[in-house]
């Protein structure tokens, strides 16, 4: 009878009584106080920011191979309205830079590369939107975290000098805990944020990479021509 007994009053326990162990993401936020409000915004805005611009710097990376090939047999040929017509039917900052070069067609070689350079420069301003954002999130985050953190343990040491003589351990030992929280969470979302950053920058670097070579061979297609003529 003993251990039905207590097997009864286990399972009799309110539903909202849990340990730390026990203790949900949901249920830490909301010991959080309202600090952690704007800290669970922020990182719902950061993991935004670097899925749409993962995907936007992907796609910008896929390329046809043959691109550039069939480019240089339309200018060898003559075809230029063919080959505005592929870099249009395109959807590539590498297009869109040759298609502003062969527009350019007839003009100065540096002018040409001036104006497939500035459509190069707003092509990466383009993948790197909302960049600064996601770096500000990083280091905001951790900073709100101790400022929760801070206010938390005000709260705790105001509480215990209201407590006179009465003091309990745990008064100050569940203010503390309450007020870590914050700073727990302010530090997670700000590495994350910091990791996130820098893997879209690499991926930026390669497509800046990969645009200079499309300058380099277009500028060498220009020139093919002229040196096939002497």
């Amino acid at each position: 009878m003993g251990f039905l007994q207590f097997i009864l009053q286990e399972t009799s326990l309110p539903a909202a009584t849990t340990t730390p162990s026990d203790m949900t993401i949901f249920d830490f936020a909301i010991k959080g106080g309202l600090i952690m409000i704007p800290i669970v915004l922020l990182s719902l805005i950061a993991a935004y920011i670097f899925i749409e611009r993962y995907y936007v710097i992907r796609r910008a990376t896929k390329e046809d191979q043959n691109f550039m090939n069939r480019m240089k047999d339309y200018i060898h040929d003559g075809k230029i309205e063919a080959a505005l017509a592929l870099c249009r039917s395109t959807d590539s900052p590498s297009a869109r830079m040759v298609e502003k070069g062969i527009s350019r067609l007839g003009r100065p070689l540096q002018d040409i590369t001036t104006a497939i350079e500035n459509v190069g420069k707003l092509e990466i301003a383009k993948l790197e939107k909302s960049f600064p954002t996601l770096a500000t999130i990083a280091g905001a985050t951790p900073m709100l975290g101790f400022l929760g953190t801070v206010i938390g343990m005000v709260q705790s040491f105001y509480a215990m000098s209201q407590a006179g003589n009465n003091i309990e351990v745990s008064l100050l030992s569940d203010g503390i805990y309450t007020a870590l929280i914050t700073t727990v969470a302010g530090l997670i979302v700000g590495i994350l944020g910091f990791f996130a950053y820098n893997v879209l920058v690499v991926r930026v670097e390669r497509v800046v990479f990969k645009l200079e070579a499309t300058l380099t061979e277009f500028m060498d297609i220009l020139n093919e021509p002229v040196k096939s003529t002497r």
